[in-house]
């Protein structure tokens, strides 16, 4: 485990409502410090990290599709090039 300092604390104790960024200066490598409770809970079975199955792709793709706005795949049927 490692200590925080006292400057160190005063940056956690700065923004509580966000988890502050720790880099390490070696590797210049960004870490995100959390809570252990809040570690626990993403770690448990809030967090999903398995491959996506084709239907939540087919889903995310629709959704940035209907983002950049498009309504339809007559849209995509019209491209030069189908990715």
């Amino acid at each position: 485990m490692i200590e925080l300092t006292d400057q160190q604390l005063g940056a956690l104790e700065a923004s509580p409502a966000e988890p502050p960024l720790v880099t390490n200066p070696r590797t210049r490598e960004t870490f995100v410090l959390l809570r252990v409770a809040d570690y626990e809970r993403l770690a448990r079975h809030d967090y999903d990290d398995s491959p996506w199955t084709r239907e939540e792709l087919e889903a995310a793709a629709w959704e940035a599709g209907k983002s950049i706005g498009w309504e339809g795949m007559d849209e995509y049927d019209r491209l030069p090039e189908k990715p």
